[in-house]
């Protein structure tokens, strides 16, 4: 453990600890030569100890800090001090996303998309760079005040890669989010980064992860052979479209995944915005992962920690390729066959390769950093990205800000810093002050989940008015829709405005069938038009004539509800010789 005031490399002065894992200690350092604040994480003693671990992670550090993007933690700096491995960091004045799902449970739509949005940009980064993370998961995470998100442990991740399943503590952090390839010993790609993701937004909107068990073992076994839970059986209010992309991140086959993570940030953008989409259906099949490895290999982490038994690792540095020359004895007519095919061969290949390289280079695209828009007016931006070659959406999308003023942008997707090709459209995003809503077109939608949304993610107070329609006929199978609303469209509002929401109002309820002296066959006409069971009674009577109702045992002006039963009771005639003597005929 280092010490307030002990001093890293003669430039990096501890000041405190912020965190102790199982990987490495983490310390709040200023930099005297650049007088910044850094964070500097020294890796636990038993790991600086395993040489190839260090070397792995000293390269996969190095290639890290050549990352550069606003949703990845910054690497300044690895080195190593008196037995001491390190690696300075940005340091981020914020919590992990798992102590906010731990603070909030789930998070709302707009809140989990946006955060999504962020993640997948910054991986979408690092995989160009071919650097998958391997360990995406909420402790990995960062977000700012502000709602800035950052993706931290890169470096670490990726060395740690072959040695995780040696720690207990790590695998059980871990194990929640693991993508079954890796649970079944083969090797992470960029796919298996899109299925934590996956499982990571699972968790944003329900509150907790969709697979548990008591051991490591139990967990991976899930990953690999349980479906994952329905999100919008837990939450109704959760469009499809937001489950799809759920269904298809953490699809058990690679194949059915998103093919890399901006497939996945482009469903994310429009997500919110689909309507009545169809739930994804796996082109391909789900096949079943094998067993062996998974329980090999975590049973043996469960029961002996610190030691390892790893077959296969793409980081290792002794592997070895053997090439076999094998002489062949031809004749000399064939041997001059050979070669005049050969440089045949080799010169169309020289000339196939020319046009694939040229032809590119004259026609690629020239890449093009988005520039900081924030602060500025819409126009301002559009005038100066439009200048840079971006293409700007019509249609700016519009947020509530605390501390950017209405009307002015507060960022930009794909966001600020990141290179992209000249020509992408830029999305702006425009402040609408604080804790506005600018009240949508809510018509034809449906009341429930409409409601849910302005009462849950915009603290509005929701009335729900029946309003008479013309034509009943029109909405009898329409009865939850929204046709009108009030305050009208683009009306801002803030927490505790009231909205009211008008549905159709074609509930019918029974008549008083004994005040308007219905018959018998009054009723039954009746029951047949609106496909209710009748359910006779008669009584023997003199005051009413024969066949009126005498009774109805649902009241006057309650619903009718279709398929239920109507009891009545329905006069008849006395019988002459029920009759007394003095009356008897």
């Amino acid at each position: 453990m280092l010490v307030k005031g002990q001093k890293i490399n003669d430039r990096y002065e501890i000041v405190k600890t912020i965190g102790e894992g199982g990987m490495a200690n983490v310390y709040l350092a200023n930099d005297i030569i650049l007088n910044r604040k850094v964070a500097v994480k020294v890796l636990r003693g038993d790991l600086a100890g395993d040489e190839k671990f260090i070397r792995r992670f000293q390269r996969e550090a190095l290639s890290v800090s050549n990352l550069s993007h606003p949703n990845i933690v910054e690497v300044y700096d690895v080195g190593e001090e008196d037995g001491n491995h390190y690696i300075v960091m940005e340091y981020i004045e914020g919590s992990t996303l798992k102590k906010l799902i731990q603070k909030r449970g789930a998070l709302t739509l707009p809140e989990v998309r946006d955060i999504m949005l962020q993640l997948t940009d910054g991986l979408a980064h690092a995989h160009d760079a071919y650097i998958i993370h391997r360990d995406i998961k909420p402790q990995n995470i960062m977000i700012l005040d502000n709602g800035l998100v950052k993706i931290t442990d890169f470096g670490i991740a990726v060395a740690m890669n072959a040695t995780q399943l040696t720690q207990t503590n790590s695998v059980m952090g871990s194990v929640h989010y693991l993508p079954p390839e890796q649970a079944n010993g083969k090797a992470a790609t960029i796919k298996s980064d899109i299925y934590s993701l996956g499982i990571l937004m699972f968790e944003l909107l329900t509150g907790s992860v969709p697979f548990k068990g008591d051991n490591a073992v139990e967990i991976a076994l899930k990953h690999m052979k349980e479906k994952i839970p329905s999100v919008r059986k837990i939450n109704p209010v959760i469009p499809q479209s937001v489950e799809n992309i759920i269904l298809k991140a953490t699809a058990k086959n690679p194949k059915n995944r998103y093919d890399d993570v901006r497939e996945m940030y482009k469903d994310l953008e429009v997500c919110l915005e689909k309507e009545n989409e169809k739930r994804y259906v796996y082109p391909y099949p789900e096949t079943d992962l094998e067993e062996t490895k998974v329980l090999n290999d975590l049973k043996k982490e469960i029961n002996t920690v610190n030691k390892v038994e790893k077959k296969k690792s793409l980081l290792d540095d002794d592997e070895e390729v053997v090439v076999r020359e094998v002489a062949v004895n031809k004749k000399d007519k064939q041997n001059r066959l050979i070669l005049i095919l050969s440089i045949v061969f080799i010169s169309l290949l020289i000339i196939f390769a020319s046009i694939f390289i040229i032809i590119p280079r004259l026609t690629e695209v020239p890449d093009v950093k988005i520039p900081d828009v924030s602060g500025l007016t819409v126009e301002k931006a559009e005038e100066k990205l439009e200048k840079l070659g971006f293409k700007v959406e019509i249609e700016t999308k519009k947020e509530n800000s605390d501390t950017v003023e209405t009307g002015l942008v507060i960022r930009t997707s794909p966001v600020t810093g990141r290179t992209v090709k000249k020509g992408t459209s830029i999305t702006l995003v425009e402040s609408v002050g604080t804790n506005y809503y600018e009240m949508e077109n809510v018509k034809g939608k449906n009341y429930l989940e409409v409601k849910a949304v302005l009462e849950t993610v915009h603290q509005l107070y929701v009335l729900v008015e029946r309003q008479t329609v013309e034509n009943v006929e029109d909405y009898k199978d329409k009865t939850d829709i929204i046709i009108d609303f009030t305050p009208e469209e683009k009306t801002k509002l803030v927490k505790g405005d009231t909205v009211t929401l008008y549905i159709p109002d074609i509930v019918e309820t029974y008549p008083d069938m004994v005040l308007e002296n219905w018959s018998l066959s009054d009723a039954e006409a009746f029951a047949e038009e609106y496909s209710i069971t009748l359910n006779i009674e008669y009584e023997e009577t003199n005051d009413k004539p024969e066949g009126t109702i005498m009774y109805q045992y649902r009241p006057a002006g309650s619903t009718i509800i279709k398929g239920t039963t109507l009891k009545i009771k329905v006069a008849k005639r006395v019988s002459e010789q029920d009759l007394p003597p003095e009356i008897a005929p």
